[in-house]
């Protein structure tokens, strides 16, 4: 009775590591691509971003300037508002 384990002309227990690699790789290239590459190239060593994003209220008044709804002397007036309840992490906008 031949045997995985039977070293006569068989490739022995230690074929089934293969596989096993295999799967880590492509398990880890998943990993690294989700992290990195997928996300906008945001790594984990760049955790915050200061640009506003999404619904910020910086972000919303923005657009708003932008479009045209408001006018820059109303965009000046609510950015201190802003600034005065939120407060920015440096510099302008």
């Amino acid at each position: 009775m031949l045997t995985l384990a039977d070293w006569h002309g068989g490739p022995g227990p230690w074929i089934l590591l293969f596989p096993l690699i295999w799967a880590a790789v492509v398990i880890g290239a998943a990993t690294f691509l989700r992290r990195t590459v997928w996300r906008g190239r945001r790594g984990p060593w760049r955790m915050t971003d200061d640009r506003p994003s999404g619904d910020s209220p910086l972000a919303v008044l923005g657009r708003r300037f932008a479009s045209g709804e408001i006018d820059e002397d109303e965009y000046w007036r609510r950015l201190s508002v802003l600034d005065e309840q939120f407060g920015r992490k440096g510099g302008a906008v």
